[in-house]
């Protein structure tokens, strides 16, 4: 992101109303009936965003998730160039507008596009998002949330795929969150969540029951259960990449088939195991699941729960489909080491990198 790009697009989103509504009328007026008015507000905070590369590559692969899809949905994919028009001339509104900053919005504006495009070419028809409502929010452990999520409209998702979530706190900023659960009856969803980032420290210290987020379309993240597939699991988690794996757990207890279930819980200590609770109520329900807590550096523990997950995941290994869920490093460090140890890649199912 150029110095130009990310102050002129901060100055535009001080007057996020005002914008919404110019960038709207704009598109109306160019290219009518196809962008609905309540959804621009949404739709430009995405697209100034992706413009003004203010992302890592993670937050840029949910953007370019969810408007590409928005592309398809309101069929602006022809007229990518009114709405490049339209952004521009949203920002200019609210600057001191000058012939070297215009060509800088302009060549900003062709590339997200670009961009949009060939994500366009890769994705689903359907909603490009879902309003949702926070109706549960709880703080199991220090800088952890647990959110209980209903969408205004059922989100279709597979258990162990990502979301991209959006707090009005951070307009514009989507970030991949997986569901803990697989569907339920009454299509809320549960995110775990680390204060490790802006977006994230707003989902766990300032959300609370009744606000509002954005959900965007699901997407694959190389943890999906293959159902022609019976084979054990061996399942390892790493803090809060312990929710992708708690759904697979759940979508087995809708028909075990006779497979058995282990499931890692790596942390730190015992009181980082945010979880605990939902974990022993599985436990408990269900006897074809194993949970194995692993604490990396928790010298009170006892002695056969001491070590970290990856370990533990080769201690328990024999012939299970193995999926590894949890930060970059651990998924770094299971990529070189589990293969290393004689684990088969072809058995090995780690979560995608979105930033890669």
């Amino acid at each position: 992101m150029t110095a130009a790009l990310g102050a002129s697009w901060s100055v535009t989103m001080r007057y996020a109303r005002q914008a919404a509504d110019h960038f709207w009328c704009t598109v109306e007026d160019r290219c009518p009936g196809l962008l609905p008015e309540r959804t621009a507000g949404v739709f430009l905070a995405a697209l100034g965003r992706l413009a003004s590369g203010g992302d890592d590559p993670a937050g840029r692969a949910a953007l370019l998730a969810v408007l590409g899809r928005a592309y398809r949905r309101y069929r602006l994919l022809p007229h990518r160039r009114a709405v490049e028009a339209a952004l521009t001339g949203t920002v200019a509104r609210h600057l001191p507008w000058t012939p070297e900053l215009a060509a800088t919005w302009e060549r900003a504006g062709r590339l997200a596009s670009a961009a949009v495009v060939e994500a366009a070419e890769q994705t689903g028809d359907g909603p490009a998002w879902w309003p949702a409502e926070v109706i549960g929010h709880d703080r199991p452990a220090d800088g952890v949330a647990i959110l209980t999520v209903r969408p205004w409209r059922r989100l279709p998702f597979q258990p162990g795929q990502a979301v991209p979530v959006c707090t009005e706190r951070w307009p514009g900023r989507w970030r991949w969150y997986s569901p803990a659960n697989s569907p339920r009856p009454d299509g809320t969803l549960e995110f775990h969540v680390r204060a490790v980032a802006a977006v994230s420290r707003a989902l766990v210290h300032a959300v609370r029951p009744g606000d509002p987020l954005w959900l965007g379309p699901p997407c694959d993240t190389g943890l999906r259960l293959d159902p022609t597939c019976g084979a054990d699991l061996l399942l390892a988690a790493g803090g809060t990449g312990l929710a992708p794996l708690r759904a697979l757990v759940e979508q087995v207890a809708v028909a075990p088939a006779g497979r058995r279930v282990t499931l890692i819980a790596g942390t730190r200590t015992f009181t980082d195991l945010y979880d605990a609770i939902a974990l022993d109520t599985l436990d408990r329900a269900h006897d074809w699941l194993t949970i194995v807590p692993a604490f990396s550096h928790d010298t009170s523990a006892e002695p056969a729960e001491q070590g970290d997950a990856l370990t533990f995941a080769l201690d328990h290994h024999t012939h299970q489909e193995v999926y590894v869920c949890g930060p970059p490093a651990m998924l770094a460090s299971a990529r070189r080491r589990l293969p290393a140890a004689g684990m088969p890649v072809d058995r090995l199912h780690l979560a995608r990198d979105f930033g890669r």
